[in-house]
Formats: structure tokens, sequence, C-alpha cells
């Protein structure tokens, strides 16, 4: 709603506004450069680039949480053969959309369905068993569970309690090496709990958790039977908790599209080129180039010229007294 009432197209309006500014001071240098006239004070400038530069880094920074609000949070759902993805994916859907058998390497191909929890869609991925196969099209299931991981925000690993604790361990170790926890969640599901009569259920349940406090992985560890649906209400529950700053943060502007992603980061760039040219003295011709470089970003995005000489007089004689 923000986006369609305009608050983004009046940011970047802003941020062009505070270039136009600074870009009027250095042309009217070039245009007395003559006569040694310095309008833009070195001080001043540096420090409008250095607050113009911060709000462009921070709506870069916002494409990460804009983005999982436009598309869903990511959320992997990775475990070995057998150990209950698919059931897990069906439960949380609400119906039968994943294949599920006895069979190892049912699931060869990733499959996606959203819901929404707490007011945040959720974008669930259940992907192919982890295990060494010869199989040609299950290992490229595989390559693409591992790609699932690390594209993920969120990740379920889903194992099977009534395996050999050491091995849960070694499944634990093997997927948290391969994430990021400065931006990703891991969510370790103990599954099949329903499998009481297992004597090591218990056992294997008290071991995961001394190894997850010892190991300082940051993990919510989360007893569970995806088949009796035993868990479900305190899973979703912690999704919906692991996510809630996207709600509390929607009334931010937020960047939502690649390109403009791209266009600020050139932006961005060129700021930082146009701040290290003034402070080592560079000639205010080479200065304002890269000023205008970040002009033409910005204008990418909103879809005006560039370089219209007239917008640049209008802001040189509406800010400045010009005489003859």
């Amino acid at each position: 709603m923000n986006q369609l009432k305009g608050s983004y197209s009046k940011e970047l309006l802003d941020l062009r506004g505070e270039l136009l500014d600074m870009a009027s001071l250095l042309e009217l240098e070039l245009d007395f450069s003559e006569e040694d006239v310095e309008f833009a004070d070195r001080e001043k400038l540096l420090s409008l680039l250095e607050a113009t530069q911060n709000h462009i880094d921070k709506l870069v920074s916002s494409f990460r949480l804009g983005n999982l609000i436009k598309n869903g949070v990511p959320v992997a759902i990775v475990g070995p053969a057998n150990a209950g993805k698919s059931t897990l994916l069906n439960a949380l859907v609400g119906e039968d959309r994943a294949i599920v058998t006895d069979i190892p390497g049912t699931t060869r191909d990733t499959l996606e369905e959203c819901i929404t929890l707490g007011g945040v869609l959720f974008r669930f991925i259940d992907t192919a068993g982890l295990r060494q196969s010869e199989d040609t099209v299950e290992k490229l299931g595989i390559a693409r569970s591992y790609k699932a991981v690390t594209d993920a925000e969120i990740v379920l690993l889903v194992l099977d309690v009534t395996e050999n604790d050491q091995l849960l361990c070694d499944q634990i170790s093997a997927i948290a090496s391969l994430l990021d926890f400065s931006f990703q969640k891991l969510f370790i599901l103990l599954n099949k709990v329903d499998f009481e009569a297992e004597m090591s259920v218990n056992k294997n349940v008290t071991n995961v958790n001394k190894f997850v406090l010892r190991s300082d992985i940051e993990a919510n560890v989360i007893e569970m039977s995806a088949k009796e649906q035993k868990g479900l209400f305190e899973l979703k529950n912690a999704l919906s908790e692991a996510e809630k700053d996207l709600i509390s943060s929607a009334s931010t502007t937020f960047v939502t599209n690649a390109r403009h992603l791209e266009a600020l980061q050139n932006a961005s760039s060129a700021l930082a080129a146009c701040r290290t040219s003034l402070t080592r003295g560079i000639p205010s011709d080479l200065v304002a180039e890269d000023l205008r470089r970040s002009l033409a970003a910005i204008n990418s995005i909103l879809g005006k010229d560039l370089l219209d000489p007239e917008v640049i007089l209008h802001t040189v004689f509406s800010r400045h007294c010009i005489g003859k």
C-alpha cells in the first residue's frame, strides 16, 4: 500500500533533488572557472555527499526485506531421505501436495507451496533427500537441495529421531556449516516422535539438544510428528515469531525491483568516487562527472532525462543569485 501511495517515488525524488542541488553548485564553478570562484564549500559538499550516500545505501539494504515481503520468505525443507520432509510440507499446507512413500528418493525435484502465517507470506520448498546416489536424476535433485539451503532465509532440517544420535549430530553439523547465521535461521525438527516404542527416541532428543548447546549452533529444536501433526502448531508459531520484524517494519520504504537495486548500487558507487575525488583535490569537472553518473542512475529509475540542461539551469537560477 505504501508503494502504491507513492512513498518510494517520493523518496527517490527527494534523493534526486539533493543530487541536483550539489550538481548545480559544481556546474556554477565550471561556468565561472576562469574567475576562480568556489561556490561549493568542500566540507559542506562532503557532508551532503555522505548523507545522500547513506540514504541510498539504506534503500539498497532494504531490498532483502522488500523481496521477502513481495515474494515470500523462502523456507527450505531439507534432510536425509525418508525423514518426513514431504509429509511435513503436506501438513503445513493442509493438503497432499507432495508424494509420500516409504521408498527413499521419491522426491527428486524441488516443490514449492506458499502459506501465510501471522500476516507474513512463507514460501516452503520441499527438496530431495540428502544422501549419496548414483541415479543421475536424483543427483540433480540433491544438487538443487543444497542450492535451496544456501538461498533460503529459513532452513527446516527434518531428521528421523529414531536414527543413531551420533548420525543426527553429524547431519546437523553438515547443514549448519553451509549456513550464514547473520541472516539465515535454522530449525531442527526431530521428526517421528510418535514412535514412542523406540527406547532411543527420548535419549536422542536429549543428546541432540546437548549437542546443539555445546556447538553454539543458533537453532530452534522442535520435537514433532509430521504424520500425526504433533508439534505443527509450535512450528508455525516459531516461524511467525522469527519473521515478526517484517510486519513491524512494513511501514518503511522498500526496494523490491532488481533493476532498481542495481541502479541504486551504481548511484552509491558514483557518490563514493565523488567523495574520494573531493578529498584528493580532484578538479571540479571530474567531480561533477561522478555526480552526473549518480544522477543518471537515479533518473533511470524515475524515467527522467539525465542531462536535460533546462533542469540544471532551473536548479541553478532557482537556488542561486546569478547576475549578468
